[in-house]
């Protein structure tokens, strides 16, 4: 009966012109994405940064212009210089990083699926956290010497805390009772690693991976900048000595750029690996 007189009620309503009103819900997510949306604050930096100097609002000797840089960029490009420092510093931070993936990656395991690995690994990797990784570039030198072996030492060092710290932290935050469904279900050790451990500590890889690709590139352009005869850190910093700030700044955004790209890499790695997932992100 109340089920007819709400209805009758809704129909009189609208008979005399009053809409009945529809609770809208709230949309709480961030919303769809924006295509090259990664790009957009980067553009808007250099569109400031381009005003700014047409304007002459900026120092031509401290800051030049975008165009200054990008005709800087072209002639070290054509005289060769740009091109071989930068294929250096690009074998020099990929074998650091390659080293460093692999090294987190197996302690990672090693310790989060091992309780005696956990003992022998995880306080010596806490202990090299908390010591600065550059810190130990003296040391390194007497060591290993001025070559590349330290330089990529120290980057396989950069890279390999971050990867391990977010993929033991994954594995420990795995929920117990997949484990225990896990051996209800006998399953060998080797299935078990396959299908609950991968997938439940791919999140915490990815974000150590992202930290580790970063880092890479954070300590290459120290190192360079040490004992180096080539790359883009001793090229910025023989442009240094000269006061060159154009060539200073070709190097950075080359950094930056090699920066980005990697982390785009990534992330889109990411999400193809993750689509499972359903995020606030996704």
């Amino acid at each position: 009966m109340s089920a007819v007189t709400t209805t009758t009620t809704a129909v009189a309503a609208t008979a005399a012109g009053e809409l009945p009103q529809v609770r809208r819900r709230r949309r709480l997510s961030p919303g769809r994405r924006l295509p090259a949306a990664r790009l957009i604050g980067p553009l808007v930096l250099v569109a400031l940064w381009a005003a700014a100097s047409a304007a002459g609002a900026l120092d031509p000797g401290a800051v030049p212009a975008p165009w200054t840089v990008l005709r800087t960029a072209g002639h070290l490009w054509t005289d060769g210089t740009l091109s071989t420092d930068v294929l250096t510093s690009l074998k020099r931070a990929a074998y650091g990083f390659a080293i460093g993936l692999t090294a987190g990656v197996l302690l990672a395991l090693a310790s989060g699926l091992s309780r005696v690995g956990e003992a022998l690994i995880d306080g010596t990797v806490q202990l090299n956290r908390a010591i600065p990784t550059l810190g130990l570039i003296p040391l390194f030198i007497l060591w290993l010497g001025i070559g590349e072996t330290f330089k990529i030492a120290i980057i396989a060092i950069v890279v390999y805390i971050p990867i391990y710290l977010n993929t033991h932290s994954a594995l420990s935050g795995i929920d117990s009772r997949y484990v225990e469904l896990a051996e209800v279900q006998g399953l060998s050790r080797f299935t078990f690693i396959r299908q609950v451990v991968i997938p439940g500590a791919l999140p915490g890889f990815f974000v150590g991976l992202r930290l580790g690709v970063t880092g890479s590139w954070l300590g290459l352009v120290v190192l360079e900048q040490i004992n180096a005869t080539s790359g883009l850190g001793y090229m910025m910093f023989q442009a240094q000595n000269y006061g060159q700030s154009d060539v200073i700044l070709v190097g950075l955004l080359i950094y930056g750029v090699f920066g980005l790209v990697s982390d785009s890499v990534v992330r889109i790695v990411e999400r193809r690996v993750l689509s499972w997932r359903r995020t606030l992100s996704s």
